[in-house]
């Protein structure tokens, strides 16, 4: 079943000599038979296209009524003959293409709702568009094409490169950004981050949080996440790094290019990631650490020191991921052992 068209736009049909133009894949019958859009294996019509990439599915794609699939060379042969195979190196990517032509993202529409509040000297680039009660303070720079959501705050002084989003109630402050960078609903970037000092009396006094939050070209942060300004440096997300949602970055934090965060992935301040690591759902970092190139880090891991480059860690405290997993099977076997001695005992 194809994308709903009153929540998505839609630029359909294809033919099939489009779809292998847009996907770099190749197919050998019916190049002029059309298509009106991409759907789910289990879902899809003869007048749609879909995709399988991984031997997991393979029987739903025998099983497929979809009249395309877009597969990888070993994938080929599972193809049933109802089917146009659509041969890509990447199948997953292809596909992503494809469905982003016949969906594409909304363009901006040159407008300023009556309801917003523009600052007189905020500088607006070409074909901006500005929805109902958003803000745009003092001094801001907006880029070409830019669209600021409903009751989306750009904070005083804040820089956006062209073609930025800012969706419904995100708001974002004490930031330079570069092109494509899109901030989900309720987003939050900028604020002060999570610094204190205790007093002899017992009580704290705020650190003032003077550095900024700058985000690389295309960032792209989930739904109510936090990135917090540095304390005297700056926040860094490099170029290509997405948040899902719900993730919080503290102050001082730097990421390399392409980093992927999922969802309530806790990173503490002063961190350093490098270009292309990937932390799972619910991973904690601790403070002052620095975690290398292509690591990859288990969901619900506790990192509290240093990981070398393109290492996998597992677990709280993390550890290399085979020698968590012998820590685990000794504890299972020991466990195992207790119970058979104290049911031996019972006996």
């Amino acid at each position: 079943m194809s994308a709903d068209t009153r929540f998505f736009e839609y630029a359909g049909p294809l033919a099939l000599s489009e779809i292998l133009s847009i996907t770099g894949g190749s197919a050998a019958r019916e190049l002029d038979r059309e298509f009106v859009g991409v759907s789910s294996l289990d879902a899809a019509t003869k007048d749609e296209v879909s995709f399988c990439e991984s031997p997991r599915y393979a029987s739903a794609l025998r099983a497929t009524r979809a009249g395309a699939v877009i597969v990888s060379d070993r994938m080929q042969p599972l193809v049933p003959e109802s089917a146009i195979a659509v041969v890509a190196p990447l199948a997953a990517l292809a596909f992503a293409r494809l469905a982003l032509r016949f969906h594409p993202e909304e363009a901006a529409t040159n407008s300023v709702h009556p309801s917003a509040v523009v600052a007189d000297d905020a500088v607006i680039g070409a074909d901006c568009e500005i929805g109902p009660f958003a803000v745009i303070s003092p001094g801001v720079v907006l880029g070409e094409r830019c669209r600021i959501g409903p009751f989306a705050m750009v904070g005083r002084g804040v820089v956006l490169g062209d073609g930025c989003v800012l969706h419904a109630h995100a708001s974002i402050s004490h930031a330079i950004c570069a092109a494509g960078v899109i901030l989900h609903p309720g987003a939050r970037v900028g604020q002060a981050g999570f610094g204190f000092v205790p007093t002899p009396t017992g009580k704290f006094e705020t650190s003032p949080q003077l550095g900024l939050v700058e985000l690389g070209e295309g960032v792209e942060i989930g739904a109510n996440s936090c990135v917090d300004r540095g304390a005297l440096g700056n926040t860094v997300l490099g170029s290509g790094t997405r948040l899902d949602n719900l993730v919080q970055i503290g102050h001082n934090v730097r990421t390399g290019r392409g980093c992927i965060l999922v969802s309530q992935v806790g990173i503490s301040g002063s961190t350093i990631l490098g270009d292309f690591v990937t932390a799972g759902g619910q991973a904690g970092f601790t403070g002052h650490i620095s975690v290398g190139s292509k690591a990859r880090i288990a969901a619900q891991a506790g990192v509290i020191s240093d990981v070398p480059p393109g290492m996998e860690v597992f677990g709280t405290p993390a550890l290399p991921a085979r020698e968590a997993f012998r820590s685990l099977q000794v504890l299972k076997k020991l466990t195992a052992e207790s119970r058979l001695v104290k049911k031996r005992e019972a006996e």
